[in-house]
């Protein structure tokens, strides 16, 4: 389950790199964090999704 929390910490770290390069108005930073936001929160929600979220036993 350390792999769902993994990927949604990428993704949120994506998420806040993407807007900083549109307030900085970095095209490259743009394509770059948008894509890993979109893929790796992809892979988030369907990992959730297939695994369960993750609790502590």
């Amino acid at each position: 389950m350390g792999l769902a929390i993994i990927f949604a910490l990428v993704t949120l770290l994506a998420g806040y790199a993407t807007f900083a390069a549109l307030k900085n108005k970095n095209i490259l930073g743009i394509v770059f964090g948008g894509g890993t936001f979109l893929v790796i929160g992809w892979f988030t929600v369907m990992t959730i999704l297939y695994q369960g979220f993750p609790t502590a036993h």
